[in-house]
């Protein structure tokens, strides 16, 4: 992990509920909200944490809800659970409820997870408390006032446009995302405050909608912009396009705020896109609309390749915190999913692009045209913010405190709050970062350390020392030299162990022959027997003293130093 060069330091939200991968829409559905629990495991284990505030939203309530949705449509799906659906038939048909949009458990506090990032997302961003607010968990743009669509019940990303427009003239909606971005453009489809780009497949293909002649209507004329692609989208065209869309659109509409919607099924190997992008292609969308310096919220939104999806979200929310990820994954709870390669890259296939230069001008040709009817950025009326229950939290951002443990010192919300300074000094789960790793081997210890000395001593235990020697000590014998790496426990001797039985010495074997010939010679009357001589008494201390060599021993025998046993 390493900065990103040239680009200035964000203050980042992210929004995570851990609850949000315990939903599942049921056996073989594409849509799976574990991928948010994989992206988040990468984001932890990468160290982003220490570069953002992490917050968990609060769960949008009904109230909420309505202000896009209708009454009846959101007391739907707060009633209806699979052991009651049935008595919901009409209502299911009634609001698109069945085979894309099941019914599963915790499906109303799945939507409301989703639903509160974002607006919570929102609410800091318009009260100046953050420049990047994330909510992975949002982005379903799909859903209708009345209806779900698309594997989407809920519109967060509505919900969190209008709570910008109380504080914001203008917010700009941007869509890459591989299908259109229909429920978004539906729900300001007339109003002038809100521009909708959306870059997406078009042509046989879900929802059917983005006509590159749906522009709007009445004040909203000319405030939606499609721009309808082919299979097979490259990097290259894909970003010949989008960055001089969005500089154009930049410079006529003026925004104060951008919504990006991240969708990752246009990424190349999703199960449902049919585009060709990798994962930095991808990602550079995120990086342009940053370079505006306007305050950015990112959703989520498509993607159905869930290791390729934690893959792009991740390096995503490290482009957001200005840093750039390494390219092996980092161990974490899933990372048998990244298998067999490990690599954060998502890379292009050789999928053909039908998407010709020609084709990609004249579309774009056509974009400009359009844009050049929106006639400057619209004038809004002064008025008094609408005060809404949103408000109390975002005023008293404590309001908590009193159910935090007194005893716990550094408690989660703390921990998930702080934001790690550039060049902080700090604990050892920092150590590597920056450079600061210690890159010692200890391979190398066996070359670089000095070889050690030992002194081998003479004795009773060591009966193969030289008789030249008198006593132990560090002059009983020169010190010598062994390498290290040389003395190993599998090439020491077992002989070399000294025994625990006594040692019988070469001169008393030859004085005991001596003593038996004599003997036998005074008997037979061949030879007088000689007096024998006394025998030096050891030195007390038991000092290793030398015998003297007798007559008739071998005179090639070395004298042997024994030690006499201590004087009491």
């Amino acid at each position: 992990m390493v900065e990103s060069d040239g680009s200035a330091k964000k203050r980042v939200c992210y929004f995570f509920d851990s609850d949000i991968s315990g939903f599942h829409y049921g056996p073989g559905h594409p849509m799976k909200p574990t991928r948010i629990r994989m992206c988040h495991s990468l984001v932890m284990n990468y160290g982003l944490y220490k570069r953002m505030e992490i917050f968990r939203a609060k769960p949008a309530t009904k109230r909420e809800m309505t202000q896009f949705h209708s009454d009846e449509y959101v007391e739907f799906l707060a009633r209806v659970t699979p052991g009651n659906m049935n008595s919901y038939i009409k209502e299911q048909h009634k609001c698109n409820v069945g085979d894309d949009c099941p019914v599963f458990d915790g499906l109303f506090e799945f939507c409301s997870i989703s639903a509160g990032g974002s607006m919570e997302g929102a609410a800091r961003l318009s009260r100046d408390k953050c420049d990047i607010a994330i909510n992975w968990a949002g982005g379903l743009h799909h859903a209708k006032k009345s209806e779900a669509s698309g594997f989407c019940y809920v519109n967060d990303i509505v919900l969190g446009i209008l709570e910008l427009l109380r504080y914001h003239n203008r917010v700009l909606y941007i869509d890459i995302d591989v299908h259109h971005g229909d429920g978004v453009e539906e729900a300001f489809y007339t109003t002038d405050r809100v521009m909708t780009v959306s870059f997406h497949k078009y042509g046989e293909f879900f929802p059917g909608t983005g006509e590159l002649r749906d522009i709007g209507i009445g004040k909203g004329k000319y405030y939606a912009l499609n721009f309808p692609l082919r299979d097979g989208m490259s990097d290259e065209n894909y970003k010949g396009v989008f960055e001089p869309v969005i500089q154009e659109v930049i410079n006529s509409f003026d925004p104060n705020v951008i919504v990006l919607q991240c969708g990752t099924d246009s990424l190349s190997g999703d199960k449902l896109g049919s585009l060709n992008l990798s994962m930095r292609g991808h990602a550079n969308c995120v990086r342009f609309v940053k370079s505006f310096n306007r305050p950015l919220l990112m959703l989520g939104g498509g993607g159905y390749t869930m290791r390729n999806v934690s893959r792009a979200w991740a390096y995503e929310t490290g482009v957001a915190t200005g840093v750039e990820l390494g390219p092996q994954i980092p161990v974490n709870e899933y990372y048998e999913y990244f298998g067999p390669d490990y690599e954060l890259d998502v890379k292009c296939s050789n999928m053909e692009d039908l998407n010709t230069p020609g084709y990609l001008e004249r579309i774009k040709n056509i974009a400009f045209e359009h844009l050049r009817h929106v006639g400057g950025p619209p004038s809004v009326q002064m008025q008094d913010i609408p005060h809404l229950p949103i408000d109390d939290s975002m005023d008293d951002l404590n309001q908590d405190e009193d159910t935090i443990d007194p005893d716990d010192r550094r408690n989660q919300r703390l921990l998930d709050s702080r934001v790690q300074a550039d060049g902080e000094l700090s604990d050892s789960d920092d150590e590597g970062e920056g450079g600061r790793k210690n890159q010692h081997s200890h391979k190398d210890d066996d070359e670089l350390v000095p070889a050690r000395k030992f002194v081998t001593t003479t004795g009773i235990m060591n009966p193969g020392a030289s008789a030249a020697s008198h006593g132990a000590g560090p002059s009983a014998h020169p010190p010598t030299s062994i390498p290290t790496a040389l003395v190993t426990a599998d090439e020491m001797d077992v002989d070399d162990v000294p025994s625990e039985e006594p040692l019988v010495e070469e001169s008393k074997l030859a004085d005991t022959t001596e003593k038996e010939d004599q003997a036998r010679s005074v008997a037979e009357g061949t030879m007088e027997e000689k007096p024998q001589a006394p025998t030096p008494a050891p030195p007390a201390g038991g000092t290793p003293v030398q015998d003297r060599p007798t007559e008739g021993a071998g005179q090639d025998t070395a004298p042997v130093a024994k030690t006499a046993p201590p004087t009491t």
